[in-house]
């Protein structure tokens, strides 16, 4: 009886050294934005705005991402994806300083504007890397890249909260932000995977069987089947982000307004989002290589649907809180996954279909708080915040378009 049996290919030390660079990468971007968001109330006051005029400002920020965001796959193809991450770096730490330094409501909001439309082609950028580097590896790696970002994500938010202790000025702070995050970028990109993004890296023999099936039909049918399982994965990507504003927009709001916990308990439900959705990526990778993309989804969703559509039927405080966990556990690999099915689609140039999908996913997540603060004017926050239980259940309905496990 022959039994087939997958052992993992073991990296070499140029793939490994790679690996952490692109982890580094992915650090540094996680890190330069979470500096300035706890200055923001300061540079509010400094500039003496109100509120219509500080919301207006700060929506700079992702209106300069989805500008710019389609201009990352032609950079891409034209200089290489870890050169592009780390130029869009430190022009992001640039647009970020600037905007610190600002005397002007306008000049802070174009700095923000820069800052938004770079962070988005690094965004892509360092992604496209990161898969380059998980094809050389031949097993998942991408989830733990996203990890590491949230890592660099409280990082950052530590050295401000650190700054304002110390009482640094916003230009002495976010110069020795900008300086740090620079080096290390200049620095990993010296072991990023050499050579053009716009030829197939080597993979192992064990993926080829999975990848020809892939590539084979008729070219009508491929690029019907191609756009077919773009828009499928571009709304994946997108209920992610949905869930994940929920916790970032309305989780404290509906445990302080619609279920009256005390303002420590109800930063308790982003907390939890997040530090669930943390966990998930950490395993991420095991789950996928072990199950598959498609049955990891299916079970996130599942999860999120479930967790968060019983907490809403059933409100209380400990019950949403844990309703918020299960949710951005559910939705942890939901984005890499995304991403990484849109990197590999036949029939597309290198970069466009990882470009495509992150662009309308920011452009989902630009529209979603009001679509939910609408829902709630007009009916209640709890039936606003039915948008994470369906975004569960469309996940479900979608999730065929992911790779199964690999034999």
């Amino acid at each position: 009886m022959n039994v087939d049996v997958d052992v993992p290919r073991r990296p070499v030390r140029a793939e490994r050294q790679a690996r952490t660079a692109v982890a580094l990468l992915f650090f540094t971007n996680g890190a330069l934005f979470a500096n300035l968001l706890p200055r923001y109330p300061e540079i509010k006051a400094d500039l003496g705005i109100g509120n219509a005029a500080y919301g207006l400002s700060v929506a700079a920020f992702p209106a300069g991402a989805i500008a710019a965001g389609l201009a990352a796959g032609v950079l891409i193809r034209r200089f290489g994806s870890a050169r592009v991450a780390v130029a869009g770096t430190l022009l992001t730490g640039a647009g970020i300083l600037v905007a610190g330094l600002a005397g002007t409501v306008w000049l802070f909001a174009g700095a923000l504007f820069l800052a938004g439309a770079m962070d988005a082609i690094t965004d892509v950028a360092q992604n496209a890397h990161g898969l380059r580097v998980q094809r050389r590896y031949g097993r998942s790696i991408i989830n733990s890249l996203h990890a590491i970002w949230s890592i660099g994500a409280v990082t950052g938010g530590s050295m401000a909260a650190g700054a304002i202790a110390l009482g640094l000025s916003l230009g002495q702070h976010l110069a020795v932000s900008a300086v740090v995050f620079a080096v290390v970028a200049c620095v990993a990109l010296r072991f990023c995977l050499p050579g053009s993004d716009t030829e197939p890296d080597a993979e192992p023999d064990a993926d080829a069987e999975d990848s020809a099936p892939r590539r084979a039909g008729p070219a009508g049918g491929r690029s019907t089947r191609t756009a077919y399982v773009l828009a499928a994965l571009v709304l994946i990507a997108t209920a992610g982000t949905l869930v994940e504003d929920a916790g970032n927009s309305w989780a404290a709001l509906y445990l302080s307004g619609s279920l009256k916990a005390s303002a420590a308990l109800a930063a308790s439900g982003y907390i939890a989002l997040v530090g669930a959705q943390f966990a998930g990526r950490l395993i991420g990778d095991r789950l996928v290589d072990r199950f598959g993309q498609r049955a990891v989804a299916r079970a996130g969703g599942l999860i999120t649907g479930a967790g968060m559509g019983l907490a809403l039927a059933v409100p209380t405080v400990s019950g949403t809180v844990l309703g918020f966990a299960a949710a951005g556990f559910g939705v942890a690999t939901l984005v890499p996954a995304a991403m990484h099915e849109a990197d590999e689609l036949p029939g597309l140039k290198p970069g466009s279909g990882l470009t495509i999908v992150s662009w309308l996913m920011r452009l989902g997540f630009l529209l979603s708080p009001p679509v939910v603060g609408l829902v709630a004017d007009a009916t209640s926050l709890r039936l606003g915040l039915l948008v994470v239980p369906l975004a569960g259940l469309l996940v479900l309905l979608l999730a065929g378009v992911l790779r199964p496990r690999r034999r």
